[in-house]
């Protein structure tokens, strides 16, 4: 019974992994052409994230991670079944979402310059090159939203665009106000989850791991299901654009309406100039949808609630980040735009009452590789004016692996 309670997630093997990986491999544009004076856009965002009760009380520990920054939001959600080996299932999504981070802020924040070696060439090649600087053991899905404003065009000229990339089961729903304004958010685009045969507790995963766990793994299959598994998405990105992303924990309990319905009930239509959310707001739209996945485990009037995946849905980690497309101003410039030798730290963690400490001990990774101090609730601020940077700690500049048959991914049509 504790089992079920816990509704782990199954690793994969990478041998029936990689047999898999065409049937879920995308590549698509989802473009809009309304007419807008270029300006560049970024993310403002708000993560929250929190252990179902149930699974708090039986002392599981949350693999989850989130990752907020003007130019790239993350969800990561470690595979449980990796800590009965005795490994911290949460390492590797941290270690990813960090490098990702790192090479999306060094690449695209807008009027920077830009080293050619950490030059952007889209999500796929974002993702691997993040991948290969990890060394932490573990396996993980992943979803990731990169804005991007200077390498996507329409018709020649230059448009904001999202590109987004998915490995298994994490989600993204992305909303819009079709009628101008006045109008309430519409669902206009949504991922969708990559899982072997359909099975809730084994979707496709990031992985590295030793003979313990698959004797017949081989790192070069992790960088297989990047480059032919992953779904990529190239979605046009406006003023006032809402994502909401998250682990499996929210889209197996909540229907699609039930998040747009959250969203268009605390942020209503205005008839007036665009102005940006407050942050407070998105940080209560993310805390609300995690109230509302975890109530839908627990019978109200006798009855257990429907979800996606059946009455009940499950008992699971829940992460959401909750973001607004917004102008990049020159207050986002002087605060995003630090000196190329500061490491990049913008995570949420656990939930109300858990620490956010990691042991390096035994963990199958560098203490370097988790040096990030991670807060419950993020608050969007670059780690170099968060905290003293003089903390023996040597600065760490992502790398580019070098590859004359690589291919542009960034988003652009004709």
């Amino acid at each position: 019974m504790s089992d079920m309670l816990r509704s782990p997630t199954f690793f994969v093997g990478a041998q029936r992994a990689a047999a898999r990986l065409e049937e879920f491999h995308r590549h698509e544009q989802q473009l809009t052409e309304e007419y807008q004076k270029y300006k560049p856009l970024c993310f403002n965002a708000r993560a929250y994230q929190k252990t179902h009760p149930t699974k708090s009380r039986m002392g599981h520990r949350d693999a989850d991670r989130t990752c907020v920054s003007p130019m790239m939001l993350g969800v990561a959600d470690g595979v449980s079944q990796i800590e009965t080996y005795g490994i911290d299932a949460s390492l590797l999504p941290e270690q990813l979402l960090a490098n990702c981070s790192e090479r999306a802020m060094a690449g695209l924040v807008p009027g920077a310059s830009v080293d050619a070696e950490l030059r952007y060439d889209g999500p796929i090649p974002l993702l691997r090159d993040a991948f290969e600087e990890t060394d932490c053991l573990g396996s993980t899905t992943v979803v990731l939203a990169i804005m991007d404003n200077i390498n996507t065009q329409i018709h020649g000229k230059l448009h904001p665009m999202v590109a987004v990339i998915t490995i298994g089961d994490c989600e993204l729903l992305m909303l819009r106000r079709l009628n101008k304004r006045s109008g309430p958010l519409d669902a206009i685009f949504h991922t969708e989850m990559q899982r072997i045969d359909g099975h809730c507790q084994q979707p496709l995963q990031l992985a590295r791991v030793d003979e313990r766990i698959d004797p017949a793994f081989d790192e070069s299959i992790t960088v297989e299901v990047i480059e032919r598994g992953s779904a990529v998405h190239c979605v046009s990105a406006y003023e006032g654009d809402i994502i909401v992303m998250g682990s499996d924990g929210v889209f197996d309990n909540l229907f699609l309406d039930e998040i747009v319905e959250v969203c268009n009930s605390m942020m209503p239509p205005s008839d007036g100039k665009f102005v940006p959310k407050s942050d407070i707001l998105l940080q209560q739209i993310s805390q609300k949808l995690v109230s509302l996945c975890h109530s839908k485990t627990t019978k109200a009037n006798g009855q257990l609630p429907d979800t996606p995946i059946g009455k009940g849905g499950k008992m699971d980690d829940t992460s959401v980040v909750v973001a607004e497309v917004v102008q990049w101003t020159g207050e986002h410039q002087e605060a995003w735009a630090p000196p190329s030798f500061w490491r990049w730290d913008f995570f949420s963690c656990a939930g109300a009452g858990n620490g956010c400490s990691v042991d390096a001990s035994d963990s199958g990774c560098s203490v370097d590789a988790i040096e990030s101090r991670m807060e419950y609730e993020d608050d969007m601020t670059p780690a170099y004016q968060r905290r003293n940077r003089n903390d023996g700690l040597s600065p760490r500049k992502p790398r580019r692996r070098n590859r004359n048959d690589e291919d542009d991914d960034a988003c652009s049509i004709a």
